[in-house]
C-alpha cells in the first residue's frame, strides 16, 4: 500500500502532460484573469488570490515586501480553506491532484503543501504555467512536423466543417481549428455566443488536439487562412497545410445557399449586426454593390443576398487565395456533392475513409 506523502511531489512539465490522464484534478491556483488567458489541458480555477487580491499584494510589495508577505498568507489561507470546504469536501482518501500556479512558488506551494499535508497524493508542476507554455512554444513545431495533414478545399458554404464532423464521427482524425477558435473563420463568422479564446488558449488547443492524434494517419483539416477570426493559425501548421494533399468538395450554389441560411440564422433573425459588418466590405466592394446588400436586408430577400455575396465577393475571393496559397489544390481529390444534406456528407466521408 503507497503511504501518502508528506510533501507534493514535485513533477516535470513533460512529464505532467505525458501523464495528464492519469491525474484526478488539475488545479490552477492563479487568478481568474490568469486562467482566462490560457491554462493547461483540462485544469479547474482554485485561485488562492483573486484577482483584485492580487494587485492588492503585488502594490503592497513593492513598499514593503514582510508586510506584503502577511497579507498575501492570510489571503491565500481563507480562500485555501474555503476550496477544501467546498470543491474539495468530498474527495476521497485516494485522491490524485495536479496542482501548478505562474511558475510553481509560493501561491502553488501553498495548496499543495496543504493537501499533502492532508494525506492526498499531491504532485506539483515545477516551474508553473511557464514551463508549460515554453513546452508548447518548442514542441508544437515538431509535432506539426511529425503529423500527415489532407486539407479540405471548397468555396463558401460548401460545407467543410460539416465533411470534417462527418468525418470525426466516423472514426478519422480531425483537427476542427474554426471549432478550437469559435468562429467560421469569415467576415461573418463570429459566433453569438462562443467568444473567441486568447492566442496562447488557441495554441494550447491545438498542441493538445494534435498530442492526443496518431502519427502515420492522416489528420483532416480545413483550408483556412492564416486567421481564424481574431486569432492567428501558428505558422509551422499553417506552411505544412499548404504543402499538403487537397481534397475539393463541389457543390451546387443553390446548395450553398441553403446551406448558409440555416448556419446563420442568427443574422436572419436580428440583421442589425449583418449591416454593421457590411460597412468592412465598402473597400472592397464598393459603395453600390453594399447599399444593394442592405436593399435586399432590409427586403429579408435572404436567397438573392446570399447568392449575390457568393458571387460578388465571396468565390472571387476564395479563387485568388486558393491557387495562391494552396501548393496541391489544382491535383485535388474531388468530391462532387448534389446536396447539402447531412447524409451526402457522411457518403463522402464514408468514400474518403475507403
Amino acid at each position: 500500500m503507497n503511504k501518502p506523502l508528506t510533501n507534493p511531489a514535485i513533477v516535470s512539465a513533460q512529464a505532467a502532460i505525458d501523464a495528464l490522464q492519469g491525474y484526478d484534478t488539475i488545479i490552477d491556483v492563479r487568478t481568474p484573469a490568469e486562467f482566462e488567458e490560457d491554462h493547461l489541458p483540462g485544469a479547474i480555477n482554485l485561485p488562492v488570490l483573486d484577482n483584485a487580491q492580487r494587485v492588492q499584494v503585488g502594490t503592497q510589495y513593492k513598499g514593503d515586501a514582510f508586510t506584503a508577505k502577511k497579507v498575501g498568507a492570510a489571503l491565500m489561507s481563507r480562500n485555501i480553506a474555503e476550496h477544501l470546504e467546498s470543491v474539495l469536501i468530498d474527495k476521497p482518501k485516494d485522491w490524485r491532484p495536479l496542482v501548478y500556479c505562474w511558475r510553481g512558488g509560493n501561491r502553488s506551494g501553498g495548496l499543495a503543501t496543504v493537501l499533502a499535508k492532508i494525506g492526498w497524493r499531491v504532485s506539483l508542476l515545477e516551474g508553473g504555467y511557464k514551463a508549460y507554455r515554453s513546452l508548447v512554444i518548442d514542441q508544437l513545431p515538431r509535432l506539426v512536423e511529425q503529423r500527415d495533414f489532407r486539407v479540405v478545399c471548397g468555396p463558401t458554404g460548401s460545407g467543410k466543417t460539416r465533411l470534417l464532423k462527418a468525418l470525426a464521427a466516423q472514426g478519422r482524425q480531425v483537427l476542427d481549428l474554426e471549432d478550437l477558435a469559435c468562429h467560421r473563420g469569415s467576415l461573418l463568422g463570429a459566433e453569438p455566443d462562443r467568444p473567441q479564446p486568447s492566442q496562447k488558449a488557441f495554441e494550447s488547443l491545438i498542441f493538445e488536439a494534435l498530442g492526443r492524434m496518431r502519427p502515420g494517419e492522416p489528420i483532416f483539416v480545413e483550408s483556412e487562412s492564416k486567421k481564424v477570426g481574431n486569432l492567428h493559425v501558428p505558422d509551422e501548421l499553417m506552411q505544412r497545410m499548404r504543402a499538403s494533399d487537397c481534397i475539393q468538395i463541389d457543390m451546387p450554389i443553390d446548395q450553398r445557399v441553403r446551406l448558409l441560411c440555416e448556419e446563420y440564422a442568427h443574422f436572419l433573425n436580428d440583421p442589425a449586426p449583418l449591416q454593421l459588418q457590411f460597412d468592412k466590405l465598402v473597400e472592397l466592394a464598393g459603395h453600390q454593390t453594399v447599399d444593394r446588400w442592405r436593399g435586399l436586408v432590409a427586403d429579408q430577400n435572404w436567397q438573392t443576398l446570399v447568392e449575390d455575396l457568393l458571387i460578388h465577393h465571396y468565390d472571387p475571393a476564395y479563387q485568388r487565395s486558393i491557387k495562391r496559397n494552396f501548393q496541391k489544390v489544382a491535383q485535388a481529390h474531388r468530391l462532387a456533392m448534389a446536396s447539402a444534406h447531412q447524409a451526402d456528407y457522411n457518403a463522402a466521408a464514408a468514400s474518403l475513409s475507403a
